[in-house]
């Protein structure tokens, strides 16, 4: 069976998409630990992020250091910080969260509640900035 992220890329799920290209997608978290928080998914169906053939691997670095990129020009932050757990969805996916300390990346606090309305024009905001950086 499908991932969720695996339906997200071929349309079946809505997502709060920030950024895409032919290997890689990148949305918002639905549950979100700070405003800003982003998934960067491979569109290959992988598990495990180190089974991922190496040119994929470093597509998928390069295209998460672009949509960190648009997430800073939107999000006040210190920098963005990058999580790899591995364990929540059977595909790689890289967690890219605004952060000002440490304590910003601990996934066992409560998450960050947005409206639709706030997921949109933040979404739609980093998109903007990711297509600046691209051109």
């Amino acid at each position: 069976m499908a991932s969720i992220f695996s339906r997200i890329i071929a349309g079946e799920i809505p997502s709060y998409k920030v950024a895409e290209n032919d290997h890689c997608i990148a949305f918002l978290d639905i549950n979100p630990l700070k405003e800003g928080h982003t998934l960067v998914v491979p569109k290959e169906e992988v598990d495990y992020i180190f089974d991922l053939e190496e040119e994929a691997l470093l597509n998928l670095h390069s295209f998460a250091r672009m949509v960190a990129l648009a997430i800073e020009k939107v999000v006040p932050c210190s920098r963005i910080g990058m999580a790899v757990i591995g364990l929540e969805v059977p595909h790689t996916h890289i967690h890219l969260i605004p952060i000002d300390g440490i304590h910003d990346i601990d996934f066992s606090k409560p998450k960050k509640e947005l409206s639709q309305e706030q997921f949109v024009h933040l979404a739609s905001r980093i998109s903007d900035e990711f297509e600046k950086l691209e051109s």
